[in-house]
C-alpha cells in the first residue's frame, strides 16, 4: 500500500461521549467485522471494560475503506480511553497518529476532559476533526454545541460533522473527512528501520506481543531487530496487523501499524516508547519516546497469603507491559508481611489494577490506604520524597513538609455553582477563575492539595451536578502545608497499613471516624482490643472492641462464692496474657473502609 493511501487516526473525547460506539459503527460500515461476530464495545475486549462501559486500554485496528473517489485506503484506527486517570493511554496513541476525531456529546457539550484531550492533540500537531455525536437524543442541541466548540477551540462551525454512532448517522461523512483532512504518514521506505513501540502485552504461548507504528523503513518477518533502549537483538518470528483480530503477514511498510512477536519471555525486556530498528543496518537515532508519567497516588498491594508473593510479582510485571503507567517496588509491613508499593495515576486506575490482578491472575489481595508524594525538608537541609507515611522521619528531624498541589478544571451547569464552590472550599481549594463557555456551561478553576481530591471528589461532583459535571486536573507543584502523620494503634502496636498523612485541622475528625469504623469491622476476640488514633505520639481518639464472654463458672452448682471468684481471677489473668501475646485478625473490609473515610 502506497503512503498517500494510508491514514492513521484516533478518537478522543470525554468519558461516555460514545467513542467505543463510533468505533463499532466504523468497523460495521467498512465491513471490517461481519454481523455474526459483532458485539457492542467490540474493541473493549477486556471483561472489565464491558462491565463498566468504559475504555481502559487503547486498541488499534486496521480498516480497508473504498472512498467516493473510487480509491482504496487503509485506515488505522486507535480507540482511546476518556477518563482523566487514563490520559497516558491517550498520549501514547496520539504519538502513532496524524489526526484525531474530537467527539463531543450533543446533549452534554464540551466537558473538562474534552478540552484536555484536544490540547494533547494540538501538542502533537495533529489534524483535528470535530464530531458532534448523539444528535438523535431528545435533549440534543447541536447548534449550541457547535458554538461551544468554536468558543473553546476556535474551530470553524462549518468544519463540525453531525453524527449519531448509535443510529449510524454521519459515518460516511466522518470517513471521508478522515481521508480529506488527515495528512498521509511521512517517512521513507528506503531509510533504516524506525518503528515506535506504542503498546505491548504478554501472551503465555507467544511471549511479549509488541504493537508498533513504522515511521521509516520496512519491518519483515525473519529479520533481526534491535531494541534501542535495552540494546538487545531479536528475530521477528511473527508479524501482522489487527483487523481487529490478529492476522499474520510478511511485512509492515512505512506508515503502517501492526504487531510483532520475537519470543521475548521476560516482560522487563520491552519498554513502551522504545524504538525498533534493523540490527544489521540501525538508524542513527531513536524516535522521541514517551514522557515518563509520574504516579500521583501510591498504595501498598499485599497478597493475603504470603506464599503468593512471587506470583504477585510476576503478575505485576506482566500487567506493567500492558499498562506502562503502573510502577511498583518491594516493601514490607510488620502487620501484613511482604508486598509492593505501587504508584497509580488516580484512584480509578488503582481500582482497575486491583480488579485485573484478582480476575486475570487469580490473586487474593489486601490494599492499604492510598497516599500522595510529599517532599520533606529535613533539619540537615536535605529534601526527600515520601510516598509512604511509614517512611516519615521523626518529627524532630523535619523542618517543613511540602504537599503536592493540582490545578483542577470543573465544567458544571451554572445552577450547581454554589454547591461546587462550597465543596471546593471544604477541600482546602484556592479559587482561581470562572469562565462561561455557554449559557448552561461554566468552567471553574481551583487549586487543590492532591490528597484532598484523590478519593471521592470526582464522585461528589457527579452527585452534586446530577451527572452533568466533569473534572480534569494536572500537577502544579509542591507547597508548604501544615500536614501531620496520623497513626492507628491496635493493642498499642502501630498498624502502618492504616497510617496516612492528613492536614492538621482534619486529623482529629478523621482519626475518630476511622476508629469508629474499625471498631465495627474488627471481630471480637477473647480479649479486649484497644483501637487508638495518634498524632506524633499523642492519642487523639480511642475505641474499644469488647471481649467475647465465656462463662467459666457454668460448671459450678451452688457451693461457696469463693470457688467462682477463684475461676474469675484465673480467667482475668489468662485474658491479660492473651492481650499481651494475642494477634488481632484484621479483615480485608477494614482496609477497604479506610479508603473511603470522610473527614
Amino acid at each position: 500500500m502506497i503512503l498517500k493511501n494510508i491514514r492513521n487516526f484516533s478518537i478522543i473525547a470525554h468519558i461516555d461521549h460514545g467513542k467505543s460506539t463510533l468505533a463499532d459503527r466504523i468497523l460495521e460500515h467498512t465491513g471490517a467485522i461481519d454481523s455474526r461476530t459483532f458485539h457492542n464495545q467490540l474493541l473493549d475486549d477486556m471483561e472489565l471494560e464491558q462491565e463498566r462501559g468504559i475504555t481502559i486500554k487503547a486498541s488499534a485496528v486496521k480498516i480497508k475503506y473504498k472512498s467516493k473517489d473510487g480509491k482504496e485506503y487503509i485506515l488505522n484506527l486507535i480507540d482511546t480511553p476518556g477518563h482523566v486517570d487514563f490520559s497516558y493511554e491517550v498520549s501514547k496513541s496520539l504519538r502513532a497518529c496524524e489526526g484525531v476525531l474530537l467527539l463531543v456529546d450533543a446533549a452534554q457539550g464540551v466537558e473538562a476532559q474534552t478540552v484536555a484531550n484536544a490540547f494533547l492533540a494540538v501538542e502533537h500537531n495533529l489534524a483535528i476533526i470535530p464530531v458532534i455525536n448523539k444528535i438523535d437524543l431528545p435533549t440534543a442541541d447541536p447548534e449550541k454545541v457547535k458554538k461551544q466548540i468554536h468558543t473553546v477551540f476556535g474551530i470553524d462551525e462549518k468544519e463540525v460533522i453531525l453524527a449519531s454512532a448509535k443510529a449510524g448517522i454521519g459515518i460516511t461523512e466522518i470517513l471521508e473527512a478522515v481521508i480529506e483532512r488527515v495528512p498521509q504518514p511521512e517517512g521513507e521506505p528506503g531509510n533504516p528501520l524506525q518503528a515506535l513501540v506504542f503498546d505491548s502485552q504478554y501472551d503465555t504461548y507467544r511471549g511479549v506481543i509488541i504493537y508498533v507504528r513504522v515511521f521509516n523503513g520496512v519491518l519483515k518477518k525473519g529479520m533481526k531487530i534491535r531494541m534501542m533502549v535495552t540494546g538487545r537483538d531479536y528475530e521477528v518470528l511473527e508479524i501482522g496487523t489487527l483487523t481487529p483480530k490478529p492476522v499474520a503477514g510478511e511485512i509492515l511498510n512505512t506508515g503502517e501499524v501492526g504487531y510483532i512477536c520475537c519470543n521475548i519471555r521476560t516482560a522487563k525486556d520491552v519498554e513502551n516508547g522504545d524504538t525498533v530498528t534493523d540490527a544489521l543496518r540501525p538508524c542513527a537515532q531513536a524516535l522521541p519516546g514517551y514522557k515518563k508519567i509520574r504516579p500521583m497516588v501510591f498504595a501498598g498491594i499485599y497478597p493475603v497469603n504470603s506464599k503468593d508473593f512471587q506470583s504477585l510479582k510476576d503478575a505485576l510485571e506482566k500487567l506493567q507491559l500492558n499498562d506502562a503507567s503502573l510502577v511498583f517496588e518491594v516493601e514490607s509491613s510488620p502487620s501484613i508481611g511482604f508486598g509492593f508499593r505501587c504508584g497509580f495515576l488516580g484512584l480509578l486506575h488503582m481500582e482497575i489494577v486491583q480488579e485485573r490482578l484478582e480476575r486475570e491472575y487469580d490473586m487474593n489481595l489486601v490494599i492499604t490506604t492510598p497516599s500522595v508524594v510529599y517532599k520533606i525538608v529535613t533539619t540537615a537541609g536535605e529534601t526527600v520524597e515520601i510516598d509512604n507515611p511509614a517512611k516519615m522521619p521523626p518529627v524532630t528531624q523535619i523542618q517543613e513538609i511540602l504537599e503536592p498541589f493540582v490545578t483542577a478544571s470543573m465544567v458544571v451547569p451554572p445552577a450547581n455553582m454554589g454547591a461546587i464552590l462550597e465543596m471546593s472550599e471544604k477541600k482546602r481549594g484556592v479559587y482561581k477563575s470562572t469562565e462561561y463557555i455557554s449559557e448552561d456551561r461554566v468552567k471553574i478553576v481551583y487549586e487543590f492539595p492532591l490528597s484532598e481530591i484523590i478519593v471521592d471528589f470526582y464522585d461528589n461532583i457527579k452527585s452534586a451536578t446530577k451527572g452533568y459535571g466533569s473534572f480534569d486536573y494536572e500537577l502544579s507543584g509542591h507547597r508548604e502545608g501544615n500536614v501531620v502523620k496520623l497513626d492507628i494503634l491496635i493493642n498499642n502496636e502501630i498498624c502502618d497499613s492504616f497510617s496516612s498523612m492528613v492536614h492538621h485541622e482534619k486529623a482529629q475528625a478523621k482519626g475518630r471516624v476511622l476508629c469508629e469504623k474499625l471498631k465495627e469491622l474488627i471481630p471480637r476476640q477473647l480479649f479486649e482490643v484497644a483501637i487508638q488514633a495518634a498524632v506524633g505520639g499523642k492519642i487523639i481518639s480511642r475505641e474499644t472492641v469488647k471481649p467475647m464472654g465465656k462463662n467459666v463458672t457454668s460448671k459450678c452448682y451452688g457451693g461457696d462464692i469463693s470457688r467462682k471468684r477463684k475461676l474469675w481471677e484465673k480467667q482475668k489473668e489468662g485474658k491479660k496474657r492473651m492481650k499481651q501475646f494475642g494477634k488481632v485478625e484484621i479483615p480485608q473490609e477494614a482496609f477497604l473502609a479506610a479508603l473511603k473515610v470522610e473527614d
